[in-house]
Formats: structure tokens, C-alpha cells, sequence
């Protein structure tokens, strides 16, 4: 009358469909292993003049990272050390991290000037210097000694900088 193996099936499926015997402690759920976040991608870096200040612009896929800009003595490619050869007195360093500029294969995803001359008032030189070990970093030249304000921008994500020369600086 009853066709056993049929019957234990639809017990079978009552039970999961429940959830008796497939559950999983809090403790287990909570001690899981979580992905890792998504690390910024730097994806291009440009420029423009405006008026009174030239503004660097610097794209990124994902939420913008922390940024830092500081003034430096001289530019140096990450890693290898070398001099970044970029004419200028004055530089200013910008940093993106955790970022890259690269995919988890290892592919470019950046696609703007890895070194270039510019001939704005004050920009005169950006160089891409750095994709190492989750920091991305740019090199700005300048003539004279700039003053600087960092942005972060969302939709689409970026960090803006804009430099201008003060008043009584000399070039």
C-alpha cells in the first residue's frame, strides 16, 4: 500500500524544506569566512587648467580610498627607487591606498599618462610612479612652489586636486 522509498522522499523533503537537520550554529555562521573587500581601481589621471588654479583629476572604480599629497624633495618610481624624470623645483606626491592600477590578473586597468610634460600656469609635469603592494601613487611637477586643496568626488568616483601658485611665489 505504501511504497516506502516515495514516502521517504517526501519525509526527506518536509525536513529540509523546514529546515530541521541543515542548520548551521550562530557561532559557525558568525566565524565564516568574509570576502575581502573590493580595493579601489585607479583606472586614469588628467589635468585641466582653470583660471586661477589647474586642477589634476584622478578616476577611480570603487569608493575613492584614503589620499594623501605631500610635498617632496624629489619624485622616485615605487619599488625600483629611480628618479622620475620630470622638470620641475617643486613636486607634490599623491598617494591612493588601499588602490591599484591593476586587475587580480595582473592586467593594467590604467589607462592615462604614465609620465607627460604639461604646460599649464602651474602643472607642468604628472607622472604615474607607483602600483605597488595595494598603493597607487602620482608625481606632480611644478616651477614654483604650489598650494594645493584635495577633493574626493562621487558619481563617477575620483579625487580632485587643485594647485595654484600664491601670489608672491617666483618661478
Amino acid at each position: 500500500m505504501f511504497n516506502r522509498p516515495r514516502l521517504a522522499a517526501v519525509a526527506a523533503g518536509i525536513l529540509l524544506t523546514a529546515g530541521v537537520g541543515a542548520t548551521i550554529p550562530a557561532s559557525a555562521a558568525a566565524s565564516a569566512p568574509q570576502s575581502a573587500p573590493a580595493i579601489a581601481l585607479v583606472t586614469n589621471a588628467r589635468w585641466g587648467g582653470h583660471g586661477s588654479f589647474d586642477r589634476i583629476v584622478i578616476d577611480v572604480r570603487g569608493k575613492v580610498p584614503p589620499v594623501t599629497v605631500k610635498p617632496v624633495k624629489e619624485l622616485r618610481y615605487d619599488g625600483s627607487g629611480q628618479k622620475v624624470p620630470l622638470a620641475g623645483k617643486h613636486f607634490l606626491e599623491i598617494k591612493l591606498s588601499p588602490a591599484a592600477a591593476h586587475n587580480d590578473a595582473g592586467a593594467s586597468v590604467y589607462k592615462g599618462p604614465r609620465l607627460i610634460k604639461v604646460w599649464l600656469p602651474a602643472l607642468k609635469g604628472l607622472a604615474l610612479t607607483g602600483d605597488y603592494e595595494g598603493v597607487v601613487t602620482f608625481g606632480a611637477a611644478f616651477n614654483a612652489k604650489p598650494a594645493y586643496k584635495m577633493t574626493k568626488l562621487h558619481s563617477p568616483e575620483r579625487v580632485v586636486i587643485d594647485v595654484w601658485i600664491p601670489s608672491g611665489c617666483r618661478v
